[in-house]
């Protein structure tokens, strides 16, 4: 499971751009803390810190104990505006996470065993048809990455969801179908040899990847 991420926070009672203004020039920015059927809560937080948070990759997906005043919370990141120009952070909204509350989240897709992978030594070519899957998990449980080993993986294989183990608990959030994550393909001299249409490889990965 992913660490959790600790983070602090003031809380803010006026609101408005010059506040925000002033906030940024003391290395803050504006945030706010909602749900869990409670009142929301403006807050201000150190930028450094969210950016730090930002360039992890997984800020969306990342439980958070941020302290408000010396009161801990349980929250994740759910939103994060970002300057047009200068790319960095101006906002962030969080939301808390109650006691047994389960949610969804974009959870990276890492592969193992590429460099003994069958089909890949045979030349052929890993497609990674999606790069992150989004999973519905307890809060407390949230998955760091899901983990797909190709160390039997040929040409002309594809890995499905349903070939993923996933931790107790979490379910994939498409629960319709055998969703791909990846293939290995021929590579294009085998294809052409084989007289196989190569447009129909193409035609799956396009719809696979305009999925849901």
């Amino acid at each position: 499971m992913a660490d959790s991420y600790k983070l602090s926070a003031q809380v803010r009672e006026r609101a408005g751009k010059g506040v925000a203004r002033a906030l940024r020039r003391e290395g803050k920015i504006p945030a706010v803390l909602y749900g869990d059927k409670q009142e929301p809560i403006t807050l201000s937080v150190l930028s450094g810190e969210v950016t730090k948070l930002y360039n992890t990759g997984r800020a969306m997906s990342t439980l958070i104990d941020l302290d408000i005043d010396g009161t801990n919370h349980r929250a994740i990141t759910r939103d994060l505006q970002f300057d047009p120009v200068r790319d960095t952070v101006l906002h962030a909204d969080f939301l808390r996470l109650g006691k047994g509350s389960t949610i969804s989240v974009e959870v990276q897709v890492h592969f193992s065993n590429e460099e003994t992978c069958p089909g890949i030594r045979r030349g052929g070519v890993l497609n990674v048809v999606r790069y992150t899957v989004d999973l519905i998990c307890p809060a407390d449980s949230i998955p760091e990455a899901i983990e797909v080993d190709l160390a039997e993986a040929d040409i002309g294989d594809s890995i499905h969801i349903s070939a993923i183990n996933l931790p107790n608990g979490v379910v994939p959030a498409i629960s319709d179908r055998d969703f791909t994550i990846a293939t290995i393909a021929a590579p294009a001299g085998l294809k052409s040899e084989s007289g196989d249409d190569e447009d129909d490889g193409e035609g799956d990965d396009a719809a696979e990847e305009n999925e849901g």
